[in-house]
């Protein structure tokens, strides 16, 4: 299975994946962008990250996961994945690919069959979609290829 791109500007959260990915930083902050409406949609899962954020919990290469639905036979989890460490800060390209190393850990443990991504680090991070996108493809082709659908969501503008 490909990995498959999404037409600019797709909503993630009607994906019907197993696996939504929210691009974090590791203050317990979601304050804007993406994370915003992750927080507004599941206010549990928040205080929760939170809370873990201050017990230094949440770290950079880290994927933090909270099951948010439960609908038999399907479970959905929001992973959230630091891509910053203070969201005043930008990201780094090495935080994209420590975390996809433990993303692609979480999805093989999980036995996820779908996981949706945004263009992690790429909005107020302000980081290159070209060099995510490669990095992403290049970490989760080996799930894809094992039969996990990998929706990949490109910024509303490029960057």
């Amino acid at each position: 299975m490909p990995i498959i791109l999404q037409s600019p500007g797709t909503n993630l959260f009607g994906s019907g994946a197993d696996i939504l990915v929210n691009a974090v930083n590791t203050r317990g902050v979601m304050g804007a962008g993406l994370a915003l409406q992750f927080k507004q949609r599941y206010p549990s899962m928040f205080a929760a990250y939170r809370d873990r954020c201050q017990s230094a919990l949440v770290s950079i290469g880290s994927i933090d996961v909270h099951i948010v639905e439960t609908h038999s036979p399907r479970t959905v989890m929001v992973a959230n994945f630091p891509t910053k460490e203070h969201w005043r800060d930008p990201s780094k390209l090495q935080w994209i690919e420590a975390g996809l190393v433990a993303l692609r850990q979480v999805i093989i443990e999980s036995q996820a069959r779908s996981i949706a991504i945004p263009p992690l680090g790429c909005g107020l991070g302000g980081l290159d979609w070209s060099d995510v996108s490669n990095r992403i493809v290049e970490s989760l082709t080996p799930v894809a290829e094992a039969g996990v659908d990998v929706l990949l969501y490109p910024p509303a503008s490029r960057n």
